[in-house]
């Protein structure tokens, strides 16, 4: 299980979240931020702290959030534009630095800002 980033996060991308992760797992994308499942420890520590409420643990995701546990694993296990393969497990945000990329569901979302 993993927590999961919502479309709050879309266009406000706060990063209060990544400052509170203890394993450097939430990545930055051009207009939102994203959890990496497989290095997300449940400790729930970005879900406390962000101020947007966008952060929710993958089970308690209502039916209609459900497309941002997909969009999250097409993130990092399908190859965004531009890059030359899938991110993976990177094994850390601050080592990689922003994506500056999104999942195709996120980049067809209008612009709020």
């Amino acid at each position: 299980m993993a927590y999961v980033i919502g479309a709050a996060c879309v266009d406000v991308t706060d990063r209060s979240c990544t400052e509170e992760c203890p394993v450097d797992c939430i990545y930055t994308g051009e207009r939102k931020l994203y959890i990496q499942p497989e290095e997300c420890i449940d400790c729930g520590a970005c879900e406390r702290v962000c101020p947007v409420d966008a952060i929710s643990w993958d089970r308690d995701l209502e039916s209609a959030a459900e497309v941002h546990l997909t969009d999250a694993h097409r993130f990092f296990y399908e190859p965004l534009p531009g890059q030359p393969g899938p991110l993976g497990e990177p094994g850390g945000s601050a080592g990689l630095g922003p994506v500056g990329v999104d999942s195709d569901l996120v980049a067809t979302l209008p612009r709020t800002s």
